[in-house]
């Protein structure tokens, strides 16, 4: 792994963090889209990557399902869980300083946004 990669990858888990401590919202919503668009992953390693991600909070057992068809990258994972772990203390600290109406406007905007994202990008 390039040290380009790796910084890529830090920020992609510096952002999902900060927006999952921000908004709540993190690992499909940021991660997934991130992994495909940034790193080149397909849907199902950006699946089963980010699933290993957040392993244990979210899901062993559907990581595991990913895990056996052999589309979890592990490097990447560590990379992005350690950034995401820092990000989520920082997005938090913001969080609790801005407005409940500011927060829900950017929560729905981001869902907009990487909706449609997801949807036109091929």
């Amino acid at each position: 792994m390039s040290l380009n990669e790796v910084i890529v990858l830090i920020l992609i888990g510096l952002s999902a963090g900060i927006v999952s401590g921000l908004l709540g919202v993190g690992g499909a919503i940021i991660i997934v889209p991130a992994l495909i668009f940034f790193v080149g992953l397909t849907q199902y390693q950006a699946q089963g990557t980010s699933l290993a991600i957040l392993l244990f909070p979210i899901g062993f057992l559907a990581f595991w399902n990913y895990y056996k068809q052999g589309y979890v990258n592990f490097k990447i994972a560590v990379v992005v869980m350690l950034a995401f772990f820092i990000g989520g203390y920082f997005g938090s600290l913001l969080a609790v300083r801005v407005p409940e109406r500011i927060l829900k406007i950017a929560f729905g905007i981001l869902i907009i946004v990487m909706g449609l994202r997801m949807i036109i990008k091929k």
